[in-house]
């Protein structure tokens, strides 16, 4: 179920083809004890995920802590992740801000920098309408010549961002470099309708999945997800894709329950669990940035008798 990419009418030719499929990653925001970004860290943990398998990486996500992340902060992280990954696998960088010029700005700086695509939403402070969200993402699609993935989040506070079935149509109409979406929804009838529209008008369109929750969505058109338990267990993550192209359908199962008892982990004050696990694996990435809580020696030792109950901690890898 691989994806190839071709670059859109009009846009600048990309030095390679991209192909996203798989468990792809979506790092953490390693953080300095006085809760400045540290970058050195950054790099040392892309250059991690794409060692132990991530075919794509993806910052910075909602568990990058992006909304508490300064402009500059992001776009120089942008620089460090896509410098240190060096073109071995795509790099999506998040555009989303509450203030759309702020998109922009970020959009045009991922090109620059050299990213491969980008994932995009409206502005999420209050519930747009479907209007509106189109003409925001037109915005950012016709200020860039990169790939734009679009981020379907309708559940966030009560005032999401969603993407309906209509809504794709119109932007793969309008947009020739609107490539595919995030779909963070958990609706199968909602994510099913748009699965049916998108492939059928855009035959390539990646519909990515938003948490782990891939081995129901991948017979049904999802080429991959975005994934936190790649922090902790990559070989798991890579099996778990293995078994879904084999169509192992018992082995898939076997590592999506536990996929789901790993998130369910994280989940639970989320970001800062994810971090707190990191510790147990010989990867600290520092506090979580305030007002999010840090994980307290406490969580993180619950933290590490669950991994150890879910065999994590003999199976995968430790340190960088």
């Amino acid at each position: 179920m691989s994806t190839v990419l071709e670059s859109p009418p009009g846009a600048k030719a990309p030095a390679k083809r991209l192909v996203l499929k798989g468990v792809m990653q979506a790092p953490v925001t390693p953080l300095h004890d006085d809760f400045s970004v540290d970058y050195d860290g950054l790099a040392k943990m892309v250059d991690f995920h794409v060692r132990n398998g991530a075919p794509a990486i993806a910052w910075p996500h909602h568990k990058a802590e992006s909304p508490n992340l300064t402009l500059e902060e992001r776009k120089q992280g942008a620089e460090v992740l896509i410098r240190t990954v060096a073109k071995r696998v795509p790099v999506s960088i998040f555009a989303a801000a509450l203030s759309e010029e702020d998109a922009l700005d970020i959009a045009r700086h991922a090109e620059r920098a050299g990213a491969d695509m980008l994932l995009a939403i409206s502005p999420y402070c209050r519930r747009p309408s479907q209007e509106e969200i189109f003409h925001s993402i037109v915005r950012i699609g016709t200020h860039t010549s990169l790939p734009v993935l679009t981020y379907n989040s309708p559940w966030r506070n009560g005032e999401g961002v969603e993407f309906t079935s209509d809504l794709v149509a119109r932007l793969i109409e309008r947009l020739p470099n609107y490539i595919g979406m995030k779909d963070a929804s958990f609706h199968s009838e909602k994510f099913l309708e748009i699965s049916r529209v998108a492939l059928d008008m855009r035959p390539g369109f990646s519909i990515i999945m938003g948490v782990e929750h891939l081995l129901a969505s991948y017979p049904l058109g999802a080429c991959g997800s975005f994934s936190s338990c790649g922090a902790i267990a990559p070989n798991l993550c890579n099996r778990f894709f293995a078994a879904l192209e084999a169509n192992d359908w018992p082995g898939a199962r076997a590592c999506q329950y536990k996929i789901t008892k790993l998130y369910r982990l994280f989940k639970d004050q989320y970001p800062s669990s994810l971090k707190g696990a990191m510790i147990n694996m010989g990867r600290s990435v520092g506090p979580t940035r305030p007002p999010l809580p840090t994980a307290t020696k406490e969580r993180v030792e619950f933290l590490c008798r669950r991994l150890e109950e879910l065999d994590i901690i003999g199976t995968e890898p430790h340190g960088w």
